[in-house]
């Protein structure tokens, strides 16, 4: 046995292991995946970072107003990051006729979400802080949904929801869409065990106390959904998912603008990574669990890569060379030996990986279609499992590069 088929073999039991914990933690706990602790209305203030986003925020307010929630307990915060549209003239319009709505003008750009986000929450009046994305539409019953697992438990600081992709139009829009199906579904399955490691920007709420405590978002990382909820690990807190409550968050219609977003979610994963690499098997779930979990989620794409690129660049240079020498030695260049195609054990494996991996994908996805996710094109779904997914190895290696360069921004 070659180390090419050791490194086969250890891809295949890391596959098989994780479709095997997540179908153990599943089947215990199916019954439970779209309850909720049922919550009580108290204050809520509701802060939206905004920037350039005149097309979108008109909808994001009009979600929001339409909150199955008593208006005279919430209170929206938008904080304008110095936009260059009119996203601050459309807020206006709608304060003049609401009075829970305020605007804050951030007198220079930020550069990124988390400033203008800290701002907002240093405003806001209330003890509990909903942080909503400024081109996202939560479902009328979300923040209901949500709220009763912050009233149930006080080590909980924070709690997501299911975040879906809104209006998919574009090919690209369809595949992200079935990946944002997924991940809520995975998100809550690590609920479950306490190892939910972040509360995604479009819709979440938290517990004002323990932002302020642990000292607000980091304008330093690209991924301040992710950083806030291991620095709340860190320090005692636990962070919740509620499957039941929904929010709609606008996707990139191009691939293009896909993989510049993957690259700024590459780089702040990879941020998280270092600055709380310390924490490696210390600090309860966030040592012993996530952060082995997402590293190696994040990273094992490019292991892969790198064998590929050294088997191929192998292959060519083997063929090369005895092509070469035939020609010289007017010898055969091809054999019929050189097309066999036998079986053999780790071929077995990886064909049963991959359909047991697109099994689980059809799983999740007929599953989330009892509650609220429309049919997937059985197309879209290969393309996703074969294509799209085969592209995050090489937008990593793109974002370590930027991030060794510091040539990134938001």
């Amino acid at each position: 046995m070659t180390w090419v088929d050791i490194v086969f073999f250890f891809y295949i039991f890391v596959g098989l292991y994780m479709v095997s914990l997540f179908l153990f933690i599943y089947f215990p706990n199916r019954s439970r995946l779209f309850s909720y602790p049922q919550g009580k209305p108290e204050p809520v203030s509701i802060v939206i970072p905004c920037y350039n986003e005149e097309k979108t925020i008109g909808s994001a307010l009009e979600s929001l107003l339409a909150l199955e929630y008593p208006v005279e307990m919430l209170e929206i915060i938008v904080v304008d990051d110095y936009s260059q549209d009119n996203s601050a003239a459309v807020v206006r319009s709608y304060a003049s006729k609401h009075k829970n709505i305020r605007l804050i003008v951030n007198p220079k750009n930020s550069g990124g979400a988390a400033e203008p986000t800290n701002i907002g929450i240093k405003a806001a009046k209330y003890s509990y802080i909903a942080v909503a994305d400024a081109d996202s539409t939560p479902e009328k019953g979300a923040l209901l949904k949500m709220i009763g697992y912050l009233q149930e438990n006080p080590k909980v600081g924070g709690v997501t929801c299911a975040v879906l992709a809104k209006h998919s139009q574009t090919f690209m829009q369809k595949l992200q869409e079935i990946e944002y199906v997924i991940m809520a579904f995975n998100r809550k399955l690590l609920d479950f065990i306490d190892a939910v490691y972040v509360t995604p920007g479009p819709f979440a709420l938290y517990r004002k106390k323990v932002l302020l405590d642990i000292g607000l978002f980091d304008p330093g990382n690209l991924t301040q959904d992710i950083e806030i909820v291991w620095r709340m690990l860190a320090q005692g807190y636990i962070a919740r998912m509620c499957l039941a409550a929904r929010v709609y968050s606008s996707t990139p219609r191009s691939f293009r603008q896909w993989w510049r977003q993957r690259i700024r979610w590459n780089i702040g994963g990879t941020q998280c990574i270092l600055k709380y690499k310390k924490m490696l098997f210390r600090r309860g779930m966030l040592g012993a669990f996530i952060i082995p979990f997402f590293s190696f989620s994040l990273f094992i794409g490019l292991f892969g890569l790198g064998l590929f690129v050294y088997l191929l660049t192998r292959r060519l240079l083997v063929s090369y060379l005895t092509t070469k020498y035939s020609l010289y030695a007017s010898t055969a260049i091809l054999h019929l030996e050189d097309f066999s195609f036998s079986p053999s054990l780790l071929n077995f494996f990886g064909f049963f990986l991959f359909f047991l991996s697109i099994g689980f994908s059809f799983f999740i996805l007929r599953l989330m279609q009892r509650s609220h996710i429309r049919n997937f094109n059985i197309f879209t779904i290969l393309f996703y499992s074969l294509v799209y997914l085969s592209v995050y190895p090489f937008n990593m290696v793109t974002s370590l590069y930027k991030l060794m360069r510091g040539k990134y921004s938001w």
